[in-house]
């Protein structure tokens, strides 16, 4: 590991009982970020990881994304959704992603029905050849545009949990640039908050996707 320092992570509730403490001192290398951290308490806590998409994580008491640094003798919560929180995982990333991240934040045994969605970018459009897309996204906002089309799910369909992970950056043809999952105790449910959160993702979600073609490129949405 390279040189870092350490941090004080505080867990609670269902992430003090899978780590078995309610505080500890963590080493983490120069220039971690939430990310590195979570994946180092997953190394150590096993038992913590299948809870981490579950989790928001605050930094010296700030609610923060998986991109945010984290500076060595700061203190780091790991916190369980609230009594009457809406369970689900809503982000923007910059790395791959894995429909398996989306299924397990919302799957559970009293989850019949699950229902995915998997986005990936096409190789031609308007019988153009695509050769990479950009993906640019206000992130605080996205992602707190996202949690809402979440909420307004279980409000419609009681019972429905959405997960929604959307990339940004670049991608190329097959890649994927969202990922979505609708879990509910019956399989109608689960149909209708996937394709809830499918139509609702292109309306309110502050995500901009550019087109590369080999004769230009195109902003989609605002034309040539």
């Amino acid at each position: 590991m390279s040189p870092g320092g350490a941090v004080t992570v505080l867990y609670f509730a269902a992430a003090r009982e899978r780590a078995g403490t309610a505080r500890e001192r963590v080493e983490v290398p120069e220039g971690a970020t939430v990310e590195v951290v979570l994946q180092l308490l997953a190394a150590a806590h096993p038992g913590l990881a299948p809870l981490l998409p579950h989790l928001r994580v605050a930094v010296d008491q700030e609610f923060v994304g998986a991109e945010a640094p984290v500076r060595a003798g700061a203190e780091v919560a790991l916190i369980p959704p609230v009594a009457g929180g809406s369970p689900g995982l809503f982000r923007v990333l910059e790395r791959p992603l894995r429909l398996a991240e989306v299924v397990e934040a919302v799957g559970g045994e009293a989850y019949g029905g699950l229902v995915t969605f998997s986005g990936s970018v096409r190789d031609a459009t308007k019988g153009r050849r695509v050769l990479r897309l950009e993906y640019e996204a206000y992130a605080p906002m996205a992602e707190k545009k996202l949690a809402e089309i979440g909420a307004e799910a279980a409000t419609s369909w009681p019972g429905v949990r959405l997960a929604i992970v959307h990339r940004v950056g670049v991608l190329v043809p097959g890649e994927l640039a969202v990922v979505i999952a609708a879990a509910a105790p019956h399989r109608k449910e689960a149909f209708r908050g996937c394709e809830h959160a499918i139509e609702r993702l292109k309306q309110d979600v502050p995500i901009w996707k550019k087109e590369f073609f080999e004769d230009g490129e195109v902003w989609v949405g605002l034309g040539p």
